[in-house]
């Protein structure tokens, strides 16, 4: 069964936030680095995958414009470029059912590989086996 379509899609901007709310009169208020790292497009998502890829330094990532598609989902413009995932009324619930879930697991697996939430930092032990110097 589909999902009902959200009667409130409000982007605060400056807050990085987007306010959801359906017709049962739940809300929810869903932070823009949350959504991207959740994107559902399949650069994220891959094929199969358990769980998305892991994308770190989006902590400050806004949203530029939300574009309706059809009568059954929007489209996230971000202002790091992406736009490829459509995130529709089921996943949009899926979303903000799981938030609590989804960010304690995402924190985690960050943590798990020293990557940070931050664009500028790279911590020196998400390199290790990662980085080899150039050869002379």
């Amino acid at each position: 069964m589909q999902a009902a379509a959200p009667t409130l899609i409000r982007l605060h901007r400056k807050a990085r936030v987007l306010e959801l709310g359906w017709p049962d009169g739940r809300r929810a208020e869903l932070p823009c680095e949350y959504l991207r790292v959740f994107s559902p497009s399949a650069e994220l998502r891959g094929h199969g995958l358990p769980e998305p890829m892991l994308l770190g330094g989006k902590r400050e990532v806004n949203i530029t414009r939300i574009e309706p598609v059809g009568s059954y989902a929007v489209r996230l413009v971000f202002d790091d470029g992406h736009d490829s995932g459509l995130y529709s009324w089921d996943v949009l619930e899926e979303l903000a059912h799981d938030h609590g879930r989804n960010w304690a697991r995402y924190l985690q697996r960050l943590d798990e590989v020293g990557m940070s939430r931050d664009r500028d930092v790279v911590k020196l032990a998400a390199l290790v086996g990662h980085y080899a110097p150039p050869k002379r």
